[in-house]
């Protein structure tokens, strides 16, 4: 992409977090809700009819905007050297809905109009990689949040900045407050740490919840000679069965 602006080319893979059972305490930590979305990686760029090199892509490099077709204005409020990291998220009743974010992912090009126009989704805002013509990710995470809020304060709907602390207890509150949000958790990211791609250089505490479920299909493991993952699913009031998430391994 030769006439592309940002300091480095697409795609990344987001740097990952990994589960711990209680948050690590601070000083030097930073706190933020764990959204319950599709984690994102928003270029900014062209949007014009004739051009577009604006990107929204998966956290495995996997094309969004085909599905999200409503997210390209927001792309379009990005400065066109900027590349965020972040969450798609869609809000139904005053929390997130993964079940409804889920049926966004259509084959029919007129069932992803409606559903665009009918459900549409939302941006939540937690890193900032490049601006200004700048490569941030050797940067440390409490530069990049000053960069990313002074940014994405001056963007409109559907952005939204994610809350952030560095107060520990505050962090274990918002655990609990958010819940109700559908926030997944908290993540904790080091105030001293670069943008570390690919790794898991975060920390997550997520809700433990069970529930019994259906199990509708697998996932062959990545060497393609045995299950690798287990589908889950749960029947809604009409008897329809509705995928819920996948499990791992077999306890």
């Amino acid at each position: 992409m030769a006439d592309a602006p940002w300091p480095f080319a697409p795609p990344i893979t987001p740097m990952e977090a990994k589960v711990r059972p209680e948050l690590p305490p601070s000083p030097g930590w930073a706190y933020e809700p764990k959204w319950d979305g599709f984690r994102c990686v928003a270029w900014g760029g062209k949007t014009t009819p004739t051009a577009v090199t604006a990107r929204l892509d998966s956290r495995n490099a996997k094309p969004l905007l085909r599905y999200f077709p409503e997210l390209l204005p927001a792309l379009a409020q990005l400065p066109p050297d900027a590349v965020v990291d972040g969450e798609v998220v869609l809000v139904t009743d005053g929390r997130t809905d993964f079940d409804a974010l889920q049926q966004r992912i259509h084959p029919a090009e007129s069932r992803i109009t409606m559903l665009a126009r009918e459900t549409p989704a939302e941006l939540v805002a937690f890193d900032l990689l490049a601006f200004g013509g700048e490569d941030l990710r050797g940067r440390n995470f409490a530069q990049r949040r000053q960069r990313l809020t002074d940014l994405v304060g001056r963007l409109g709907h559907p952005w939204h900045l994610t809350p952030s602390t560095t107060d520990a207890q505050v962090g274990a509150r918002w655990f609990d407050e958010f819940e109700s949000a559908g926030c997944d958790g908290i993540v904790a990211k080091q105030l001293n740490r670069p943008y570390i791609e690919g790794q898991r250089a975060m920390v997550k505490v997520k809700h433990r919840r069970t529930v019994d479920t259906v199990i509708g299909g697998y996932r062959l493991h990545k060497e393609g000679d045995r299950v690798g993952s287990l589908l889950l699913g749960l029947y809604n009031a009409e008897g329809k069965l509705h995928f819920i998430g996948h499990c791992s391994g077999f306890g």
